[in-house]
C-alpha cells in the first residue's frame, strides 16, 4: 500500500479496526463509504462497525464489514466487549459523550470525525453558513486520512436483503414505471404540506408511490383521494426493505431530508432532493455520487431554522415549504 508522510509507522495492513457512529439512518448511511475505502485499500485489515440496534439493518449485508457489534443498555457491557476485542484502533464517526466514554475507558489509539459544533451553531444563529461546503463523507474521510485511506468516489452501500416481487407490492397501474415520492420525514419542518404534495402529483405524468411510515399513512390516503388512481399509498404497507426496494426501481425519486431518500442515493436513481427549515449545507447531506439530482429549496432570512427539523415553524408561516416553487420539481421529475 502506498504509505502517507502522516500515517503512522506502526500501523500495520492486518490491523484491527472499530468504525463507531450509533445513529440516525442518514448519518450511517454516509458512513458506508468510509467503511469500503478502509477495508479496499488495506486489504488486510479486520472491520467491524458499533452502532445501535435499530440501525443494524444498514449493515447487514454487507460485504466490507467483518464484524457487527451492537450497542448495549450497559455502556460498560459494550466496553467489555470492545476491550474483548483487542482493536489496534477505534474511528469515532459520531464524536458524543458516549464514544468520549468508550475511548476514555479501552485506551484505545482513536481518529476522531470533528463535528464542528461551534460553527454549526453560529451558522443557525447568523443563518450563514460558516461549515466548510464538503459532504459528509468527505468529512468523516477525514479520520481516516492518516491511515493514506482516500475516496475512491463510489456512491454509499446498501444492500436490499431479500428478493422481491414487484407485481406482489404494486398494483397493475404502477408495475412498469413510477415516480416514488417519499412523503415521510421525522420532524414537521422538513415535510411538505399534503396541498403541494398533491399538487406535484397532478402535474406529473407517471404513476406516483407515496412511501413512508405508519406517520404518515393518513397523510398519504388524502393525498391519493385527492389525486385518484395513479397515485398508490404504501406508506406504512411496505417493509423498509421492500420500500428500498421500491425505491430502486423507481424512474425518479422526490424525498425530504430522511433516511430512505439518503438510501436512494445507492442506486443512482434521479432524485429530487426537497428542503424545507433545515439545509444540506450544515450538515453536508446533499445526494451524494448521483448523476442526476435537484436540490430544491428557497432562500430565506429565517432558513435554517434548525439542524435536524422541528416540530413547527417557529414564525408560523412556514414559508419554506409553502412558497416552495412546484416547476422545477416536476420538470425534473418528468425528464
Amino acid at each position: 500500500m502506498k504509505k502517507s508522510g502522516t500515517r503512522f509507522p506502526e500501523l500495520d495492513n492486518d490491523m484491527k479496526i472499530l468504525v463507531i457512529r450509533f445513529s440516525s439512518m442518514g448519518d450511517i448511511i454516509y458512513t458506508t463509504p468510509v467503511v469500503r475505502c478502509l477495508k479496499k485499500q488495506i486489504p488486510d485489515a479486520e472491520v467491524h462497525f458499533l452502532t445501535k440496534p435499530a440501525f443494524k439493518y444498514i449493515y447487514d449485508n454487507n460485504p466490507y464489514i467483518d464484524k457487527l457489534l451492537l450497542l448495549k443498555p450497559s455502556l460498560t457491557d459494550t466496553i467489555n466487549d470492545i476491550k474483548a476485542e483487542k482493536y489496534d484502533q477505534i474511528i469515532d464517526l459520531h464524536n458524543n459523550l458516549r464514544t468520549s466514554i468508550i475511548k476514555l475507558r479501552t485506551g484505545i489509539k482513536a481518529s476522531t470525525y470533528k463535528k464542528q459544533p461551534i460553527l454549526k451553531w453560529l451558522s443557525l444563529k447568523l443563518k450563514r453558513n460558516l461549515v466548510s461546503e464538503e459532504h459528509l463523507v468527505d468529512r468523516y474521510l477525514k479520520a481516516v486520512k492518516f491511515l493514506g485511506v482516500v475516496n475512491d468516489d463510489k456512491p454509499i452501500d446498501y444492500y436490499i436483503k431479500a428478493q422481491h416481487d414487484i407485481t406482489k407490492l404494486l398494483p397493475v397501474s404502477h408495475q412498469h414505471g413510477y415516480v416514488a415520492f417519499v412523503i415521510g420525514a421525522t420532524h414537521f419542518t422538513k415535510r411538505m404540506p399534503n396541498y403541494k404534495i398533491i399538487s406535484i402529483c397532478r402535474q406529473l405524468n407517471l404513476p406516483v408511490l407515496l412511501l413512508g411510515g405508519n406517520d404518515v399513512k393518513a397523510n398519504g390516503d388524502e393525498i391519493a383521494t385527492a389525486v385518484g388512481e395513479s397515485v398508490y399509498n404504501a406508506c406504512g404497507v411496505t417493509s423498509l426493505d421492500e420500500s428500498v426496494f421500491l425505491v430502486s426501481r423507481a424512474k425518479n425519486v422526490i424525498g425530504f431530508d430522511t433516511g430512505l431518500t439518503h438510501i436512494a442515493e445507492a442506486f443512482n436513481v434521479p432524485i429530487a432532493s426537497v428542503w424545507g427549515g433545515t439545509t444540506p449545507d450544515l450538515l453536508g447531506v446533499w445526494p451524494y455520487k448521483v448523476k442526476e439530482t435537484l436540490i430544491a429549496g428557497i432562500e430565506l432570512s429565517c432558513r435554517p431554522c434548525s439542524k435536524f427539523g422541528l416540530e413547527k415553524c417557529p414564525l408560523g408561516h412556514f414559508k419554506c415549504m409553502n412558497d416552495m416553487p412546484e416547476a422545477d420539481i416536476v420538470d425534473f421529475s418528468n425528464l
